[in-house]
């Protein structure tokens, strides 16, 4: 299994949105950036994953699991676009913010920190482990 997390703006897909999709999940489409759709393409179904709310909030809300693996994003016709569906899996006790994850120096080489951009990124089975610990939350 792999870990990832997925970055969303809670104005337009949050996570009351996501989890509202229930168990049948939802594309994370749209992604157009080669890295963030090559990790989608590296995904297997059961891996796990953050969903991190951007903009304000800046902080891991919840966990999601990839229900369907990396196919062709539904929201364009240019098959260079690929994208997997997520379900839900259980919101955090607990926020986990950017500015908590900073401060941890064990998370500091984790891609949320140098790589803040990247819509959907990897994250290490340590850097999940300390993470959920932080959200009160299990792995």
């Amino acid at each position: 299994m792999a870990y990832w997390l997925f970055k969303s703006e809670p104005s337009v897909w949050g996570w009351d949105d996501q989890v509202a999709k229930g168990d049948v999940g939802e594309e994370w489409d749209g992604v157009r950036n080669y890295q963030a759709r090559n990790f989608m393409r590296d995904m297997a179904v059961g891996d796990l994953g953050f969903f991190y709310h951007s903009q304000k909030e800046k902080a891991v809300v919840g966990i999601v699991e990839v229900c369907v693996a990396a196919h062709p994003d539904s929201t364009t016709d240019d098959p260079r676009w690929e994208c997997v569906n997520i379900r839900a899996v259980r919101p955090f006790a607990k926020p986990v913010t950017l500015d908590m994850v900073k401060a941890d120096e064990r998370l500091a080489d984790m891609a949320l920190v140098r790589s803040s951009r990247l819509s959907v990124q990897p994250v290490t089975e340590t850097e999940w482990k300390i993470i959920c610990t932080l959200g009160q939350t299990d792995p």
